[in-house]
């Protein structure tokens, strides 16, 4: 047995005290550590129960997953096995540091082994932890279910009878949401004061309403508008959805700061300005901080320069399975959903990108299974190096296609909303005396080769260019005067475009139809459904032309028109004073127009238009914000059932048509009802005064009916009419005059 310190301060006469002696490292050899010396532990959970036999194979297939997230062995792994030589469906892991075990976690929790099997990846310490604290009962308790209800139909407007389209209307401090009503005043479905901060926003589907606050971002639904999700991000002033409305990105300039009582944030959100969320959980998938903008700080006299956040600063793939973020200049950061890893942990590398966008639509290409995603972006000229456009296909990160261009200043990406074609704006220095002159590079992506078609026919600067939805055609508007920030806005001219029709499968040429001089013109807005577009000028006090065009008008066309080979027509002209945002409704029956105080201070109001550009209804609104129409998901028809419907359409219409007589039949029967109904009050409130006077005629002893007493005089002596004067004195003044 080793004598203890009392025994050797006995023996040794020069021993004094335990402070002389320096223990530190017997301490450090022998203590204890409850929790530090388990960090490097996992529980792997979730594995198949095989027999003893088959373990080994088991732990080489696991540890090839183990091995991407740390540094492991088949040693390290631990497979308990029970008396019937089979494994009990869990195993221990070790790994070399705490760091690794942390990013197994991350990494490898709820990652699927095959169809039946999904691994859940937790910590030694937190699953020891937990029982020590009571949260772990030895004896399992089955936890109690609540009773089932129901929840509210987050799509129920669909099902509206009449295929009414709602919108919602920020003015001052209320927001409403409304059915639209055509030439009647919309009817209102909800309207709450202090809904938002600042701004409303619908989802893409179309499924929830969200709404901005202090404490972060609320989105709402269902027929009776309660709060579905809130997402806590203190001042967020921006955020986006993705396409398929799984997740969404906020953004608050001031860096987070999480409280010890916050229960959603944790401190790897601490300093944070990004915020990747989960719809339907409302948890956070990552953060991230906002990159440097770079460029001076303050200007010459010393004031901070503003600059502005690119946004959406996190752009979604078509099918949400990827978002990418770009570093200007540097990098493009793909991350993979719902995990938000980085994918194949490193970023793409492309020296001075500047922009980029994906494409809407998933790619099948030849030789390749299964579908990618393309992702356009450009480069500038550097020193000797021409501009580069190339075309990305994710996740084998193959470049598809690249351009070299020269003599570029600036460029613009454009994509087709079926992901046929993507558009290069290229703004170019000109030689002459005029500003700028404008090139389209168009890359047919469904082609073999992805040819690139020029169009260069453009002597001014395009000013703004749109595809149209579902379909080949485009319109652009050039301008050869400079673009300044005026009231006055420059003179413009609208160009239409067209591919030419060719024998057989394929598409022609792009080929120019028309182009309308003399204009003001500086926005477009296409039907959702294509054919019909919205040329307007906004934002302006001078002009404020509104026209509406066909391209496939089949009526009696103007001598001018018959050597077209599309049927463009003008279908109208409007104007409204100071509009500053035009918006068609999600079936391209309805467009609004309306001048928002974001942008003005005078002439808040909206005005409502069919597709051919009539007026239906105008209103005043003072202190209007916003107007956004709902979005619809894609219906569910097959291509082939929507063709019948195209087929069958004018059918169909004299149904319309007819409801929409009886419609107007109804609202002119209400109003001749609500005539009538004035009427007969007036004329019950006139009877009743009526007998009230003859009762009262009857006590002073008066002839009941008054037009006795007017036959009487008729028949008798002549009527007599006394008239009597009355002198009043009002005032008397006395004045001596010498």
């Amino acid at each position: 047995m080793a004598p203890s310190f009392s025994n050797l301060a006995a023996e040794d006469p020069d021993f004094d005290s335990d402070e002389e002696i320096d223990f530190s490292d017997l301490r450090a050899q022998h203590e204890v550590r409850m929790e530090q010396g388990l960090d490097t532990f996992v529980l792997i959970d979730g594995l198949p129960i095989i027999p003893e036999d088959s373990k080994p194979k088991l732990v080489k297939f696991l540890l090839k997953k183990l091995q991407a997230a740390g540094r492991t062995s088949e040693d390290a792994i631990w497979m308990p096995v029970n008396d019937q030589g089979m494994s009990e469906g869990y195993a221990f892991v070790e790994y070399q540091t705490p760091d690794q075990a942390v990013a197994a976690i991350k990494q490898l929790h709820g990652t699927a082994l095959d169809k039946k099997h999904t691994i859940a990846v937790n910590k030694i310490t937190d699953i020891e932890r937990y029982g020590r604290e009571g949260r772990v009962e030895e004896k399992y308790q089955a936890p109690p279910v609540d009773d089932f209800k129901e929840k509210e139909h987050l799509r129920w407007w669909l099902g509206e009878p009449n295929a009414r389209d709602q919108f919602v209307m920020y003015r001052g401090d209320h927001v409403g949401v409304f059915w639209n009503r055509k030439k009647e005043a919309p009817e209102n479905v909800v309207d709450r004061l202090g809904w938002t901060g600042t701004n409303v926003t619908w989802s893409p589907l179309g499924t929830y309403l969200a709404t901005t606050h202090l404490q972060g971002i609320q989105t709402w639904g269902g027929p009776s508008w309660s709060r579905q999700a809130r997402f806590p991000h203190p001042r967020a002033d921006l955020f986006d959805f993705s396409p398929d409305e799984k997740y969404i990105c906020t953004w608050s300039f001031k860096p987070i700061e999480v409280e010890e009582s916050d229960t959603v944030l944790s401190l790897d959100e601490e300093g944070k300005n990004y915020i990747i969320w989960d719809v339907d959980t409302g948890k956070v998938l990552r953060s991230f901080a906002t990159h440097d903008l770079g460029g001076p700080t303050v200007d010459e006299m010393g004031n901070p320069v503003r600059r502005r956040i690119p946004w959406p600063a996190f752009k979604w793939s078509a099918d949400s399975k990827y978002v990418a973020r770009m570093k200007e200049g540097e990098s493009i950061s793909i991350y993979e959903l719902p995990k938000m890893n980085l994918m194949d942990k490193a970023t793409i590398k492309i020296e001075g990108i500047r922009d980029f966008e994906w494409s809407p639509m998933t790619l099948q290409r030849e030789g390749i299974k299964g579908y990618e995603q393309l992702f356009c972006y450009w480069t500038p000229e550097v020193g000797s190096a021409p501009a580069r456009v190339g075309l990305m296909s994710i996740p084998s990160k193959e470049i598809v296609r690249t351009r070299n261009v020269f003599n570029v200043t600036d460029a613009k990406l454009h994509w087709q909303s079926e992901g046929k074609y993507v558009c290069i704006k290229m703004d170019r220095q000109s030689k002459s005396k005029k500003p700028m002159a404008t090139n389209l590079e168009i890359f047919r992506i469904r082609e073999k080769g992805v040819p690139v078609e020029v169009v260069d026919s453009i002597k001014d600067h395009v000013i703004n260019f749109a595809w149209e939805p579902k379909g080949d055609r485009f319109v652009f508007i050039t301008t050869n005067e400079p673009i300044q920030q005026t009231a006055v806005p420059p003179k413009t001219s609208v160009s239409f475009f067209c591919p030419e029709k060719i024998k057989g499968p394929g598409v022609g040429n792009f080929k120019h139809l028309r182009t309308v001089d003399k204009k003001n013109n500086n926005a477009i807005y296409w039907s959702p459904k294509g054919r019909h577009v919205v040329v307007a000028t906004i934002a302006s006090q001078q002009s404020c032309d509104i026209d509406f065009w066909d391209l496939d008008y089949e009526g009696e066309k103007p001598e001018t028109d018959k050597d077209l080979t599309a049927n463009l027509q003008l279908m109208a002209t409007s104007d409204h004073y100071c509009v500053t945002d035009i918006i068609w409704d999600s079936t391209g029956r309805f467009v609004i127009s309306y001048g928002s105080m974001f942008r003005q201070q005078i002439e808040h109001g909206y005005h409502l238009y069919d597709f051919k550009g009539e007026l239906l209804r105008e209103e005043h609104i003072d202190k209007l914000k916003q107007i956004l129409w709902r979005p619809r998901p894609q219906t569910m028809l097959s291509r082939d059932q929507q063709k019948q419907i195209r087929r069958n359409l004018r059918e169909y219409s004299k149904e319309f048509e007819e409801e929409d007589r009886i419609a107007d039949d109804k609202e002119k029967g209400a109003v001749v009802d609500h005539r009538r109904r004035l009427l007969s009050e007036w004329l019950a409130w006139r009877e009743q005064e009526i007998e009230e006077l003859q009762a009262e005629r009857l006590d002073l002893g008066l002839p009941a009916d008054y037009e006795e007493v007017l036959a009487a005089s008729q028949d008798g002596e002549p009527e007599k009419v006394v008239e009597e004067i009355v002198e009043e004195i009002v005032d008397e003044t006395e004045e001596i005059i010498s």
